[in-house]
């Protein structure tokens, strides 16, 4: 988450994927309820603003917090956070990365997220990704289109048997149902990576 990493198809296929996203938007108007995973503890979601820019601080933003355990040593699992391609499937919605920049202090790409409509109505985002490497893990930002942008931190710390990760999600949009239905699909991808990161375990090297 993304790592990551979410977004909301608003362009493209005008038509259809409008109405099909207008539709969906309409049926999942609802709060994010507070959630857990079997993979941590402690409230999964917080409603509020916790702005990582200017611009996103006059944003409303919702926080996800999800911590979960990697058998796999801290070093093992910083190297596979820190090379974009390995966020192909990393997060179930993108199915490539391209244009991978590498310059000082951070590296930046393009992300392709898949989306479905209605079961059918395939339609690709294309979203700009930053990573970053820090003394405590990896963290970013993510901007999509439609309005939605996301700041995202991998804390790893060592916990006796592998590694114990903090995976930390504050998405940003300027309209209330778009903010909802990004945090709701930057829920899912958050609790799908945790299974899926530690499921790389025994292939990280």
């Amino acid at each position: 988450m993304a790592p990551a990493l979410l977004a909301v198809g608003a362009a493209g296929h005008a038509g259809t994927v409008a109405v099909a996203l207008h539709n969906e938007l309409l049926e999942q108007d609802i709060a994010i309820t507070m959630a857990t995973s079997r993979h941590g503890s402690g409230p999964g979601v917080i409603l509020g603003c916790s702005p990582s820019t200017t611009a996103r601080s006059t944003m409303p933003g919702t926080t996800l917090r999800h911590a979960f355990h990697v058998p796999a040593p801290p070093p093992v699992v910083f190297a596979h956070l820190s090379e974009p391609s390995n966020y192909v499937g990393l997060s179930p919605l993108v199915v490539a990365v391209r244009d991978v920049r590498r310059e000082p202090g951070e590296t930046r790409f393009v992300a392709v997220e898949r989306f479905r409509f209605l079961g059918f109505v395939k339609y690709d985002n294309l979203i700009e990704v930053t990573l970053r490497a820090t003394e405590e893990g990896i963290e970013g930002e993510v901007d999509s289109p439609g309005g939605v942008r996301l700041g995202y931190r991998f804390g790893l710390a060592g916990d006796g048997m592998g590694t114990a990760v903090e995976d930390v999600l504050t998405v940003h949009a300027t309209l209330g149902p778009v903010l909802r239905y990004a945090a709701r699909k930057a829920r899912q991808v958050q609790l799908a990576r945790a299974d899926i990161l530690a499921g790389r375990a025994p292939t990280l090297t």
